[in-house]
């Protein structure tokens, strides 16, 4: 569990860095220069990225609930929806129009699906500490950056693209939770 804790705190040190500490980071990025600071948080990013598969795989798993089994249904939607968001930033499609921090809410929505069918304390740190995280980034990222002015509405068409690399991704995710055991298996094709 140490790992798993401390792997989350590298993460939401490094992401939030920036937000919380700009003025360090600026007398850092003057002293080390941009490059070097740049690729130091990527490595902890990184190093947190490991030790988070590291910590998830060796806890110790205490039960904390379970949910219905229709549930892993709705898991599976909102990872569709995840995956979607995590695109639309990329072009100008309508919905990126309508969406301040598609990747955050991205990273919500993975984090409550993944707490919908994971019941036990290693994953109510790792999926929750990531949702956490990412309403704090959000909360941060508004506050620093005022009122939002909406991107110029794109093409319907530009979503329907996203949509299509978002379905050939749960695809490929889908078949790796399934190479990866049969509690994946349950949870995908339930």
């Amino acid at each position: 569990m140490v790992w798993l804790i401390t792997s989350m705190a590298l993460w939401i040190v490094a992401h939030l860095y920036q937000r919380v500490l700009p003025t360090h980071r600026a007398a850092l990025m003057d002293r080390w220069g941009t490059k070097r600071v740049k690729i130091t948080l990527t490595l902890v990013i990184a190093i947190s990225v490991i030790l988070m598969i590291i910590g998830y795989l060796r806890a110790d798993t205490v039960y904390l609930y379970a949910l219905p089994v229709w549930v892993w249904h709705v898991n599976n939607v909102l990872m569709l929806i995840a995956l979607f968001l995590m695109e639309i930033g990329r072009v100008r499609g309508v919905m990126r129009s309508k969406i301040r921090h598609p990747m955050l809410v991205a990273i919500i929505l993975w984090s409550i699906a993944h707490l919908l069918v994971n019941g036990d304390l290693p994953s109510v740190i790792l999926f929750g500490g990531m949702g956490l995280w990412a309403i704090v980034q959000i909360a941060l990222i508004n506050k620093a950056l005022g009122p939002w002015h909406r991107p110029d509405r794109g093409k319907w068409r530009n979503d329907l693209k996203i949509l299509g690399v978002a379905i050939i991704l749960y695809g490929v995710v889908a078949g790796i939770h399934y190479g990866l055991g049969p509690p994946v298996i349950a949870l995908l094709w339930t």
